[in-house]
């Protein structure tokens, strides 16, 4: 489901053809099931067959204009409702918004939301894991930290971009996952069985903001911090690193990040 989106274009472009089932509001190249998603005989009869439901449709804020969030909610219970119909598990895309300023997040901590786009994932999460709880369909949320290239930093750069510069002059700490790893991280997860409730996602280590855009050659201005700056947000990965093992999990790195977002957008922009 959303295969129209971000992290949709990329798995289309990544994955063998005929890995999946794909579903989008509008006609795309290639052999993608046209309907709205919120329609339940459509995905229902799309989903036959499939023993994996991965839900990546939903508004992005700042890219979605007249978005509803509540959507995220509506999406995830249509989900769960064909995976029951199906007898599928269901993947959901969240997001590690639902942690807010959480230094080390991990995957049973309280959830505390500082936005509202966060505030909207932290009500899908809960909405689908009551639904399946009473429809016995599994249901696995997962909080997928910055992806480098859809960021807020190397994807949105423009001239005169700027970042905050705190006292012991870092920018932005945050936990990062490249363009290949991400797609080569949710075809595994497809595979796999008994998945816990929720699952974070990301690279092991921090990436500055600022080395991303160093390494991508992008000039960008710094202002100090304000006090409600948060340093570093990272997620903790140890249900991911059992899961999948260290192999399937490189580092961290910059210049890898920033090589992978260049060789994968030209491909991004004509699948789009």
């Amino acid at each position: 489901m959303g295969a129209s989106g971000r992290i949709g274009r990329l798995l289309r472009q990544q994955w063998d053809v005929g890995a999946a089932v794909w579903q989008s509001r509008r006609r795309l190249g290639g052999e993608v099931a046209v309907f709205d998603p919120l329609e339940p005989v459509s995905l229902q009869q799309a989903a036959m067959g499939c023993r994996r439901i991965l839900c990546l449709a939903g508004p992005v804020p700042g890219r979605s204009s007249g978005a509803d969030l509540a959507d995220h909610s509506r999406l995830a219970e249509a989900a769960v409702r064909a995976g029951a119909a199906v007898g599928a598990d269901v993947l959901l895309a969240s997001s590690a918004a639902v942690y807010g300023a959480q230094p080390k997040a991990r995957e049973d901590q309280p959830l505390t939301p500082a936005n509202p786009y966060g505030i909207a994932k932290a009500e899908m999460e809960a909405h689908a894991l009551d639904l399946g709880a009473r429809l016995g369909v599994r249901v696995c949320n997962l909080r997928i930290g910055n992806i480098a290239g859809f960021d807020a930093a190397l994807g949105g750069w423009r001239p005169g971009f700027t970042l905050d510069r705190f006292q012991d002059g870092t920018t932005p700490m945050r936990s990062y996952i490249g363009l290949s790893c991400l797609a080569d991280v949710l075809g595994a997860l497809l595979q796999q069985d008994d998945l816990p409730t929720a699952l974070n996602i990301a690279q092991p280590g921090l990436i500055e903001m600022g080395a991303l855009l160093e390494a991508a050659g992008y000039e960008f201005a710094t202002r100090p911090a304000p006090d409600t700056a948060i340093p570093a947000v990272g997620l903790d990965l140890s249900r991911l690193k059992a899961l999948l093992g260290a192999e399937r999990l490189p580092d961290a790195d910059a210049h890898v990040m920033v090589r992978d977002f260049a060789l994968l957008e030209p491909e991004l922009k004509e699948a789009f």
